[in-house]
């Protein structure tokens, strides 16, 4: 009878099981909508090359679809899941991802000069995306322990509190940014803007953030930050500050990009018409494809997908804002600043407005792992949203 007692205050622990007054369907059709859309330009991307390569133009496309479908049951089921359970276990799921991250360092695969994956029943998966969704989990869980205003007194011990968030976005930033510099600026960046949104004293926090851009141009600048970096995050660089006259494999992907976007025009060529994906454009389906929609849609149909973006992220912000508490508001607002982040640094890659990092599209570019770890987060944002009742 024990046993019995134990397992149903575990399920009830685990599970909501409070009235579900609210669920964000709007949220839900914005992801659809998104990821078919994706899975339209995966097809269109790469249905001639795979039909090269595989004999099969539909072979990315029902690779793609299957993860998504799996995500999406995946996304489901942690939606019923009370996102209060999910901060108790953040801890030991933190460290878990870090050491798995770590371990990719070592044994790890390589692939254009970097070792990102692990080779897992014959696919590659990318840990360092899971780092994403639980370096949420777990700062949510950490600020809303110690930024409540009982807590934080005086700007002393705001600052003290700040750093123990720094320590801890470092702790999942250094294992990922020694092989894939995109990521850790993204995981940095998602510490530091969560943070921000705690503080009370934002002042500190800009001026920090001016303070590091300052840095890095004058660490560039004198030599010491090139010093630093891998021969070809270097050659990113000096490729975007000067692509025509840089002869290497990274200035050619801009420059092809930046034709894509050109010459697409107003209106585009049309849904699959695009040249550059018939092996001029490296990386088409992945980092490179908003360069292809703007091709085959032109610039009508990117400034629709920005208008789209924008819309989830208002969604998000809504969510946010109405959160039944704390950590709740906190969660959804981390989900929303990788989003953000992740839509802006891939834009600006392509556009050239930034060097090139290796940053997917959220919910459009070819890849598992992103998309798993997409809607692991959209997940976490529905357990959130289901405990709204107001």
């Amino acid at each position: 009878m024990k046993l019995r007692e134990r397992a149903e205050k575990a399920f009830g622990t685990l599970f909501y099981r409070g009235p579900h007054e609210y669920y964000d369907y709007t949220l839900i059709f914005v992801m659809m909508f998104l990821m078919a859309f994706g899975l339209i330009m995966v097809y269109s991307t790469t249905g001639y090359s795979d039909a090269m390569e595989y004999s099969d133009a539909l072979h990315s496309l029902k690779r793609q679809g299957s993860i998504a479908a799996f995500s999406i049951l995946f996304m489901l089921l942690i939606s019923k899941v009370d996102y209060h359970f999910m901060l108790k276990v953040a801890p030991v799921i933190g460290v878990a991802v870090v050491a798995v991250c770590l371990v990719v360092l070592a044994l790890g695969s390589s692939s254009n000069g970097a070792t990102r994956w692990l080779k897992v029943a014959g696919n590659s998966i990318q840990p360092s995306e899971f780092a994403k969704p639980v370096l949420i989990l777990v700062l949510a869980r950490y600020l809303t322990l110690h930024f409540r205003s009982r807590k934080r007194t005086n700007i002393r011990k705001e600052l003290f509190y700040a750093l123990g968030a720094a320590a801890i976005t470092a702790a999942f930033m250094v294992p990922v940014i020694l092989e894939n510099l995109s990521t850790g600026l993204i995981i940095a960046g998602i510490g530091f803007l969560m943070t921000f949104i705690s503080s009370r004293y934002k002042y500190t926090f800009q001026l920090l953030a001016i303070g590091v851009v300052v840095l890095v141009v004058v660490s560039w600048n004198s030599g010491l930050l090139p010093d630093m970096l891998k021969d070809y995050q270097v050659q990113r660089v000096e490729a975007w500050l000067d692509p025509e006259a840089s002869t290497d494999d990274t200035a050619y992907q801009i420059l092809q990009g930046l034709y894509a976007v050109g010459s697409g025009g107003l209106f585009g060529k049309g849904l699959g018409s695009s040249i550059q994906k018939l092996g001029f454009l490296p990386e088409a389906q992945n980092d490179m494809i908003f360069a292809i929609i703007c091709e085959e849609l032109g610039l009508f149909g990117a400034f629709l997908l920005i208008v789209l973006y924008c819309f989830l992220l208002y969604r998000l912000m809504n969510l946010a804002n109405r959160a039944p508490d704390m950590s709740g508001s906190l969660l959804v607002s981390g989900v929303m600043i990788h989003i953000g982040l992740q839509v802006v640094m891939n834009i600006a890659v392509v556009t050239n407005s930034m060097p090139n990092t290796g940053v997917t599209l959220p919910f459009i570019s070819y890849g598992g792992t992103a998309l798993l770890c997409l809607f692991s987060e959209m997940g976490i944002v529905l357990s959130v949203s289901n405990q709204i009742t107001d």
